[in-house]
C-alpha cells in the first residue's frame, strides 16, 4: 500500500488504485495524509474541503466520507500494514507508517542526499527524490485554502531539489545535464529568479555563453512585462558573474569567452589540450565596459565538451525533423513529461498509443519546442513498423543518418553491424535527438541508439514495447484520446473558431462521436473545409450512424480504418479472432472469461490475446484483468467478422447467465429465482469462480450496466430466453440495492417473458418488480401487476414462485389497510415453502408474516415468526433477511414492554447491516432505536448510513 501526494492524490494497491470517488474526498484524504499521525480537528478539514462558506451539513458530509474512506481502506487490508483512520473527539487521525507516505520518502531522500559527501551520490539520491514526483502535488483534490498553501509549499520544495541536483551535476562537471534539467523546469516556471540564474551558469559553464546572456535578457523582459519589477539580486549575480568569466565551481576556471573551447582541439595535433598560445600564456580578455582583466590560467577540457567537429567538417548542425505539426493542441502533461523523461542519462523516451492517436504529432511538437537542448542536431527516421509499405531496411536507415553526421558515401560501412558501431562512435560526444517514429520492436530500435550519453531517443508506436522498457531502461508516454474540449480546439484550429463559435454543441458533439481520437477529428475537419456550405450539425447527425461512421472517417488514403488495418495486420490470427469477436460484444468491458466466451475459446487463450491487443493499443486495461475498446475501434473489429455476430453473442449470452448464477448462488445461498436454463444453452468453457458473497456481489454491481446492455441487445435479436434471464438473475444486487432505478430494467424483462409466452418467467417478474415498486412508493402500479403473479405461478406449476408472490402481494394490500386478507395471503405462503422443504424462501415468508403481525399490534406471534424464521437459516446465510428478523425481534420486544431487550436487538440488527453493508436494514432499526433512546451514538450512525444510501444511489 502506498499514499501519493506528489501527483493525483491516490492510493495505490497490489490490485490498483482504490477508486477514491469524489475530488472532496481526496481533499479529506489529502488533509489527514499531510499530518499523517497527528489529530487533524474538524474545523481544519472543513477549511481544506470549502473554499468559501462550509454548508451547513458540513460536519455530515465530512463524516460521510470518513467513513467511505474507512471503509475502502479496509477492504484493501489497511490493517496489515499498519493504517488506521481514527476518530478522537472532534478530530479524525491517520495513522500510518511513514514509510507508506511519498512526501515522506521524498523528505528523507533530501536529508540522506544532503547528508552525502560525494556529489555522485548526492545525485542518485536527489534523482530518486524527483521520480517520486507523478504530477502537480495534490493533484484531483478540491484545494481549499490550507491545502493550495500545502501545494504550494511541496511545489517550492521539488524546484529547490532541483536546482539542488543542477549543482549537483555542476559538482560533477556536468553542466550541460544541468542545463538540460533546468531548461524544461524554466520553461514551466519561467518567472523564478533562482531557476533562471542556475541556468544561466550551467549554460555558461557547459560553454554556451551566448545562451546564458540570452536566458538572462528574456528573463528580464519577463519581469518587466509580466511584473513590472527588475531582475533581482540571483539573477543579476549570475549575470555579473558571467560578465566576468568567473562562475566556474570551487577549484575549476570556466571556459573563457573570447576563445574557442578547448574541444575544437583537434586529437593528436601535438598540443596539449590545456595548454595556452605559443608563448605558453594567453593574453588579456576583454570583459563589458571595455576594461581588461589580468592574464589567468588556461581552463581546463571539460569534461563532457560540446561536439567535436563531424568527420566531413560540417560547420552547422544537422535536421532531419520533418516540419512543425499544424492545429497541435493539448497535451502539456504529455509535453512535460517528455520534458522529464529527457533530463535523464541517455534517456530513451516512448511515447505509445493507438492508432490516430497522435504519437508522431506529440513527438514533432516536442523537439521543435526545445531545440536548444540539441545544439548538435536532430535526426528522424519514419521506421514504417505498421505501413503497408513495408519496414525500411536498417541498413537504409544508418546510412541516412551517417550521410547527416558528415561521413563520407564511401565511408559508410555496408554490414549493419559496422554502420550501427560507426554511429554510436560519431555520437558518443554529441548532444543529439534521435527520433524514431513507427517503431514496431524493441530490436529494430537498440540498432538505431546513439552512443552518447548526452543524446536523447524519442520512440513512438503501437506497442508498447516493453522489451525496450527492460533492456535500456525505456521512460513510457502514454498516450490517450483527447478530452471533448482539446478535440473542439482542433477542429477550430482547422476551420476557424467562428465556424465551430457558431455552432458549439455540435462542434462538441463531433468530438465525442470521434472519441477525441485526433486523427479522426482531422478527417472530420478535412470533410467540413473542403464543403463549407455543410453544418457541423449535419455531419454530427451522419456520424451518429454507427453503420456508416468509419466510412465518413476515411479521406483519400487517409483514415481511421486505414490506420487500424495497418496495424492489425501485424497481429497473429488468434489475437486477430478475438478483436473481430469482441467488436459484437453489446456492452463496453471485457473480462477473460466474457473474451472466452466470445471466441468460443478458454480464459487462458482469451487473456493471452487481450495481453497481445493491449500491446498493440488496440484495448486498453482499465483495471487488472477488466479491458476496454475505444468505440471506433469496435466499431472496425464488427467488421472483421459480420458473418460471426450471432454466434458471439449468444455465447456471451450463456456466459452472463451462467456467471450471473454463480454469483446469485454465492451471494444468497439456497435462492431459486431462476434456474431453469434455455433448452439450447451452451455453457462456457470455464465460469468465473466467487470466494464469497462480498465478491459476488462486488461482481453484480461492477458489470450491471454491461449486463443491462447485453439484456437489451438479446432482446433486440430475439433471444428472449436470454433476456429475461440475464436481469431476473440480478436479484441479490435488486433486494440489496432496491432503490436503484431497476424499474425499466424489469419492464424489459417482461416484454421478453410475454414475447416467449413463458408464465414462469412472466410470473417470476410481476413478482419481482412489484416489489421494487412497493419500495419506491408506486403502490397502486404494484397492486395491478402483482395480482396477476400467483395466477400465472399456479399455471406455471411452481408453488415456491406462487409463494413469493403472495408474499408480494400480501405487502402491498397491507399498505393500502386490507391487513386481514394480507395475513392470509402470507400464512398461504408460509405452507406451500413448507409443503416444498425450503427453507430459504419459509424463511422470507415468515419474515413478511412477521411484519404483518406486528403491524396487526400482535407482538407476540410477530415474536414467534420472527424466532422461528431465525433457526431456519444459519448465521451466515441472508444478511439482509437477518438483520430485518432481529429489528422484528426488537420492534416487538419493545411493544412487549421489555425496552432493554428491545435496544440490544435493534442495535444487534443495524450492527449486522452495518457491517454487510446493508444501509437500508441499518436506517431502519436505527429510525426505531431513536424513538425510543437519544443516544447520539445512535443518531451518529443513522445519519451515516443515510449518507452512505445518498452517495451510493
Amino acid at each position: 500500500m502506498e499514499f501519493r501526494l506528489l501527483g493525483t492524490v491516490s492510493v495505490e494497491t497490489l490490485t490498483g488504485p482504490l477508486p477514491l470517488g469524489p475530488a472532496k474526498r481526496r481533499s479529506l484524504l489529502a488533509a489527514l495524509l499531510l499530518s499523517a499521525n497527528t489529530p487533524v480537528s474538524l474545523g481544519r478539514l472543513t477549511e481544506c474541503l470549502w473554499d468559501d462558506e462550509p454548508p451547513s451539513q458540513a460536519r455530515g458530509v465530512i463524516q460521510g466520507h470518513v467513513s467511505r474512506l474507512r471503509a475502502l481502506l479496509a477492504g484493501a487490508d489497511a490493517e496489515a500494514y499498519g493504517v488506521e483512520l481514527a476518530t478522537l473527539g472532534d478530530a479524525y487521525v491517520l495513522r500510518a507508517p511513514e514509510t507508506l507516505l511519498d512526501s515522506q520518502r521524498f523528505e528523507e531522500l533530501l536529508m540522506l542526499a544532503r547528508e552525502q559527501r560525494g556529489p555522485a551520490d548526492a545525485v542518485l539520491m536527489f534523482k530518486e527524490a524527483l521520480s517520486l514526483w507523478q504530477g502537480p502535488a495534490l493533484s484531483g483534490a478540491f484545494a481549499g485554502p490550507p491545502l493550495r498553501v500545502a501545494a504550494h509549499s511541496l511545489e517550492e520544495s521539488r524546484l529547490a531539489t532541483v536546482e539542488q541536483l543542477s549543482r549537483a551535476y555542476g559538482a560533477l562537471g556536468e553542466h550541460h545535464r544541468a542545463a538540460a534539467l533546468l531548461t524544461a523546469e524554466t520553461a514551466a516556471h519561467p518567472l523564478r529568479e533562482s531557476l533562471a540564474a542556475e541556468l544561466m551558469l550551467a549554460l555558461f559553464r557547459a560553454g554556451r555563453q551566448s545562451e546564458a546572456l540570452d536566458r538572462f535578457h528574456r528573463t528580464r523582459r519577463l519581469l518587466a512585462d509580466e511584473l513590472g519589477i527588475d531582475p533581482g539580486h540571483e539573477l543579476a549575480d549570475a549575470y555579473a558573474l558571467i560578465l566576468r568569466g568567473a562562475p566556474g565551481p570551487p577549484g575549476a576556471a570556466p571556459p573563457k569567452s573570447a576563445g574557442p573551447t578547448p574541444a575544437a582541439v583537434p586529437p593528436g595535433s601535438g598540443r596539449s589540450p590545456d595548454a595556452a598560445g605559443p608563448s605558453g600564456a594567453e593574453g588579456p580578455s576583454r570583459v563589458a565596459g571595455g576594461g581588461t582583466d589580468a592574464a589567468a590560467p588556461a581552463p581546463p577540457r571539460p569534461p563532457f565538451p560540446a561536439a567535436p567537429p563531424s568527420p566531413a567538417g560540417e560547420p552547422h548542425p544537422v535536421d532531419l525533423l520533418p516540419r512543425a505539426p499544424r492545429g497541435f493542441h493539448g497535451r502539456a502533461a504529455e509535453l512535460a513529461a517528455l520534458s522529464r523523461s529527457a533530463a535523464g542519462e541517455a534517456p530513451v523516451c516512448l511515447v505509445t498509443g493507438p492508432a490516430g492517436v497522435g504519437k508522431t504529432a506529440l513527438a514533432l511538437q516536442w523537439a521543435h519546442r526545445n531545440p536548444a537542448l540539441f545544439p548538435d542536431g536532430r535526426l528522424f527516421a519514419d521506421l514504417r513498423g505498421f505501413s503497408a509499405a513495408g519496414e525500411p531496411a536498417l541498413i537504409d536507415v544508418l546510412r541516412e543518418f551517417l550521410l547527416a553526421l558528415g561521413v563520407s558515401p564511401r565511408r559508410v560501412p555496408e554490414s549493419v553491424p559496422a554502420a550501427a558501431a560507426l554511429f554510436r562512435s560519431l555520437t558518443a560526444r554529441r548532444r543529439l535527438l534521435v527520433v524514431l517514429d513507427n517503431a514496431r520492436d524493441s530490436a529494430t530500435v537498440r540498432t538505431l541508439l546513439p552512443g552518447g550519453a548526452d543524446c536523447v531517443t524519442l520512440v513512438t508506436s503501437r506497442h508498447r514495447l516493453e522489451g525496450l522498457i527492460a533492456s535500456d531502461a525505456a521512460r513510457p508516454v502514454p498516450l490517450d484520446t483527447l478530452e471533448t474540449d482539446d478535440g473542439t480546439a482542433l477542429l477550430a484550429g482547422v476551420l476557424g473558431e467562428e465556424r465551430v463559435l457558431a455552432e458549439p454543441v455540435a462542434a462538441r458533439r463531433l468530438s465525442e462521436l470521434c472519441g477525441g481520437l485526433p486523427l479522426a477529428l482531422r478527417v472530420t475537419a478535412a470533410r467540413l473545409a473542403g464543403r463549407p456550405r455543410w453544418t457541423l450539425a449535419a455531419l454530427a447527425g451522419e456520424l451518429a450512424d454507427e453503420r456508416g461512421r468509419l466510412a465518413y472517417l476515411d479521406v483519400d488514403d487517409t483514415g481511421v480504418a486505414a490506420a487500424l488495418r495497418l496495424t492489425v495486420q501485424h497481429l497473429p490470427p488468434g489475437a486477430v479472432h478475438q478483436l473481430a469477436r469482441l467488436g459484437h460484444h453489446p456492452g463496453g468491458h471485457y473480462d477473460p472469461y466474457a473474451a472466452a466466451a466470445l471466441a468460443g475459446t478458454d480464459p487462458v487463450t482469451a487473456r493471452a490475446a487481450l495481453e497481445q491487443l493491449a500491446a498493440a493499443h488496440l484495448v486498453t486495461e482499465t483495471a487488472p484483468g477488466r479491458w476496454v475498446l475505444h468505440d471506433l475501434v469496435r466499431l472496425y473489429a464488427r467488421s472483421l467478422d459480420p458473418a460471426s455476430a450471432r454466434e458471439a453473442l449468444i455465447g456471451v449470452l450463456d456466459h452472463c447467465i451462467a456467471t450471473a448464477l454463480a454469483a446469485a448462488d454465492t451471494a444468497e445461498p439456497g435462492g431459486e429465482p431462476c434456474f431453469v436454463l434455455p433448452e439450447d444453452f451452451r455453457r462456457p468453457s470455464a465460469v468465473q469462480d466467487f470466494a464469497d458473497r462480498a465478491e459476488a456481489m462486488r461482481w453484480l454491481a461492477t458489470e450491471r450496466e454491461d449486463l443491462a446492455l447485453t439484456a437489451l441487445a438479446a432482446r433486440e435479436a430475439g433471444l428472449d430466453d436470454r433476456a429475461w434471464r440475464i436481469i431476473l438473475l440480478q436479484w441479490p444486487q435488486m433486494v440489496w440495492r432496491v432503490r436503484d432505478s431497476w424499474s425499466p430494467l424489469l419492464e424489459l424483462a417482461l416484454e421478453s417473458a410475454r414475447a416467449e409466452k413463458d408464465a414462469y418467467a412472466e410470473s417470476r417478474v410481476l413478482t419481482l418488480l412489484g416489489w421494487v415498486l412497493t419500495e419506491e412508493g408506486r403502490t397502486a402500479e404494484a397492486a395491478a401487476l402483482l395480482e396477476r403473479s400467483p395466477v400465472l405461478a399456479r399455471e406455471a406449476g411452481d408453488p415456491l414462485g406462487e409463494a413469493t408472490a403472495l408474499v408480494n402481494l400480501a405487502v402491498v394490500q397491507a399498505e393500502l389497510g386490507e391487513l386481514p386478507t394480507a395475513l392470509e395471503n402470507c400464512a398461504r405462503a408460509v405452507e406451500l415453502t413448507r409443503g416444498e422443504g425450503d427453507r430459504h424462501t419459509e424463511m422470507l415468508t415468515l419474515q413478511h408474516l412477521a411484519r404483518m403481525h406486528l403491524t396487526a399490534h400482535r407482538p407476540q406471534e410477530a415474536l414467534d415468526c420472527a424466532r422461528t424464521a431465525l433457526d431456519l437459516g444459519p448465521e451466515h446465510e441472508e444478511a439482509a433477511r437477518r438483520s430485518l428478523l432481529l429489528a422484528v425481534c426488537g420492534e416487538a420486544r419493545l411493544a412487549l414492554g421489555d425496552e432493554e431487550d428491545g435496544v440490544r436487538l435493534l442495535d444487534r440488527a443495524a450492527q449486522e447491516a452495518e457491517r454487510d453493508g446493508y444501509d437500508e436494514g441499518a436506517v431502519r432499526a436505527l429510525e426505531v432505536l431513536l424513538r425510543v433512546s437519544g443516544r447520539t451514538e445512535f443518531r451518529r450512525r443513522h445519519d451515516e448510513a443515510l449518507r452512505r444510501l445518498a452517495e451510493e444511489s
